[in-house]
């Protein structure tokens, strides 16, 4: 099943409980306002919270999945950011109640003999569930937890006192810029690395694995991978909707979505730049100029699929299925 396959329908859930995890992060718990279990989901997972203030937001579950009573997320005060955690930390409320979809999962837990996790700072949160996932699977495993102060590290001293020996904190002002070339030393035979966190962080991870990285490094990213690549405008090109038969021009500068948005054609999207797969879409025939932060390069040559929020098909031929 694909990520598009997976996209449920909206349902509602209420603020349970907000409480203050680290400087700076709030940990907010979700549950059903008719009191049923919510959706399962599985390490990794997001989901997509249209908050009070019609703002749509993706946060990573960092409960445990076997607990289908509740959800938690953990969002980190972003004063320049977009508005969402501002909104969040200021306003939001115990008892307030929002839409959301999902849970959904960019970012998947594959089975192995041994992980390697890297966390930096508010991307600790898709890694919590994988640790507690590894850790009942019998795998081996360490994580190594990245941030500014250890102040701002939420969970850090919960997670050295759950699993002694396989945590290490390691805080900026105290230890200095992180060495990749230890942390991510001597990997053994199918070991898989997880790592999320910022931008500079999760490139440095790329390019310090080199080759090794497909099919050994597991990304998930919370801003666009190449910014600039994401704002050009590019050349036009025409789709056609597989299932309406229409065929679109899509002028240079505007996207897929964009121009279906124009026309009323229903479409489900979220963050607009290639991050959140809400808008992946199959592609059935024609070629594609992948510009999302998603897929992997062998998911790309499959041209399979595509983010018609920031992708762009080649010329003529692109065919998708809306």
């Amino acid at each position: 099943m694909s990520r598009a396959d997976m996209i449920s329908a909206p349902f509602e859930v209420r603020v349970d409980s907000i409480s203050h995890v680290a400087d700076g992060v709030l940990e907010i718990a979700l549950v059903g306002i008719d009191g049923n279990p919510l959706p399962a989901w599985e390490p990794g997972a997001h989901l997509d919270l249209r908050l009070p203030n019609e703002l749509v937001r993706q946060y990573s579950l960092t409960s445990d999945p076997a607990d289908t009573s509740v959800y938690r997320v953990a969002v980190l005060r972003e004063p320049d950011g977009r508005g969402g955690s501002e909104y969040i930390h200021t306003r939001l409320a115990k008892g307030d109640v929002m839409e959301c979809r999902g849970p959904r999962n960019n970012f998947a837990f594959a089975p192995a003999p041994a992980y390697r996790f890297v966390a930096g700072g508010i991307g600790i949160t898709p890694l919590l569930a994988m640790l507690e996932a590894a850790e009942r699977t019998g795998a081996a495993w360490s994580l190594t937890y990245l941030g500014r102060t250890a102040a701002s590290m939420a969970w850090a001293e919960d997670l050295r006192q759950r699993y002694p020996g396989k945590v290490e904190v390691r805080p900026d002002d105290v230890h200095g810029r992180p060495d990749l070339a230890t942390i991510l030393a001597d990997l053994g035979p199918g070991e898989q690395v997880y790592a999320c966190g910022p931008a500079g962080l999760l490139d440095a991870v790329v390019a310090h694995l080199g080759v090794a990285a497909e099919g050994t490094l597991h990304l998930e990213r919370f801003a666009p991978a190449d910014t600039e690549a994401l704002q050009a405008e590019g050349e036009a090109f025409t789709v056609t909707l597989d299932r309406s038969g229409l065929e679109l021009v899509i002028p240079a500068g505007k996207s897929i979505l964009d121009v279906m948005e124009e026309l009323g054609l229903p479409v489900i999207s979220s963050c607009r730049e290639g991050t959140c797969g809400t808008c992946e879409t199959a592609v059935l025939a024609g070629q594609v100029e992948h510009r999302d932060s998603i897929l992997s390069d062998s998911e790309r040559a499959a041209n399979d699929t595509m983010m018609i929020c920031c992708s762009r098909g080649i010329g003529r031929g692109l065919v998708i299925d809306a």
